[in-house]
């Protein structure tokens, strides 16, 4: 029985957050009707307050979840609310702490398969473990499929992701995928910063992206090409494309320890490029990342809100944070009332 463990004082309750107005309209009244239950949000510990501003969007509430950690690492969670029937999103992303914030999601989609919910769709802004997509070494595992299974064992019955790392992922899952991009919200921000612009990717691998961002913008592309030309003899960076007095965004899908785009803004600056600025989806920001970042020669660091951004990085003062909410309420708008999701697609091609 509970009562017979000790809790950590740690005890995270997951209310309605003050400033919401269940009363107020949302924005979303098109006339269509839901041919599931009623909407309903909740939200784990990893990041409640882009799950605040997406019901901001849609002008309602979260559905209050208690979650517990015991003194010997276990997770608890209780959902407030009676849910039966009804349409449930569950906003968590599978960023640090990964395993924690993984299991966490996996005990709420279990609680409310056994509370008889309608439909429960995990929202899975960042989804952790992406990078092990495949076999790239002998007897290791496909992590990011094994996440797939956990997540459907679990009892989802469909996954809202923004940017996953590797596209093929939602071929991992044999339930209904969404794959939004962020690159509405990226593109708006970028179109406010001054200059003749090239978009720049950091390695070979994300010149798809970058090509694509760079003909919404009208901008020029380049690459940072890596290679080491003899063996024993340190690796060279060059650039490919024309940077010389024009501002540069160095984009990724995320920046983890941030060396190859500290690295990239330094080889751009010694190349002529007149500003530097770095863009990318998740800020996941894993060890030296922040004082990397802080230290480099970028004028601006843009992300968005997938992972909340770390308090060492709010003191740096060079983060700007985009919010993803607005582009995922539509999203959850859309798939409750029957809608089509494809429209708020924009394919990275």
């Amino acid at each position: 029985m509970l009562g017979r463990r000790q809790a950590v004082r740690q005890r995270v309750l997951v209310p309605s957050f003050e400033g919401s107005n269940p009363s107020a309209p949302a924005i979303f009244l098109d006339g269509k009707m839901p041919r599931q239950g009623e909407l309903k949000i909740i939200t784990g510990t990893a990041n409640p307050k882009l799950a605040e501003a997406i019901c901001e969007h849609l002008g309602m509430e979260l559905t209050p979840t208690l979650v517990t950690t015991f003194s010997d690492g276990e997770i608890r969670v209780e959902i407030g609310d009676n849910v039966r029937g009804d349409d449930v999103f569950v906003v968590q992303s599978t960023c640090a702490p990964v395993n924690h914030n993984l299991m966490e999601l996996c005990l709420m989609l279990d609680a409310l398969k056994r509370a008889s919910v309608g439909r429960v769709t995990a929202v899975v802004p960042y989804y952790g473990y992406a990078r092990q997509d495949r076999k790239v070494v002998p007897r290791v595992p496909i992590s990011a499929k094994l996440v797939a299974d956990f997540i459907t064992v679990a009892g989802v019955n469909r996954v809202l992701t923004v940017d996953l790392h590797a596209g093929q992922i939602q071929g991992f899952f044999n339930i209904p995928v969404d794959n939004l991009y962020a690159a509405e919200v990226l593109l708006d921000y970028m179109r406010t910063i001054s200059g003749e612009l090239v978009v720049v990717s950091p390695d070979a691998g994300g010149t798809e992206r970058a090509r694509a961002y760079a003909k919404r913008l009208g901008a020029e592309l380049a690459i940072v090409d890596k290679r080491r030309d003899t063996p024993n003899k340190a690796q060279a960076m060059r650039v490919i494309g024309d940077v010389k007095e024009k501002v540069a965004i160095v984009l990724d899908d995320m920046i983890d320890t941030a060396g190859t785009m500290v690295e990239a803004g330094r080889v751009l600056k010694e190349n002529g490029a007149k500003e530097v600025y770095a863009c990318a989806t998740h800020p996941v920001l894993s060890g030296p990342a922040i004082e990397r970042l802080t230290k480099s020669c970028f004028k601006e660091i843009i992300v968005t809100d997938t992972i909340p951004l770390k308090p060492e990085a709010q003191k740096c003062g060079k983060f700007k944070v985009i919010s993803v909410a607005s582009l995922i309420a539509k999203a959850i708008h859309n798939i409750h009332t029957e809608s089509s999701v494809s429209v708020l697609f924009s394919r990275i091609k």
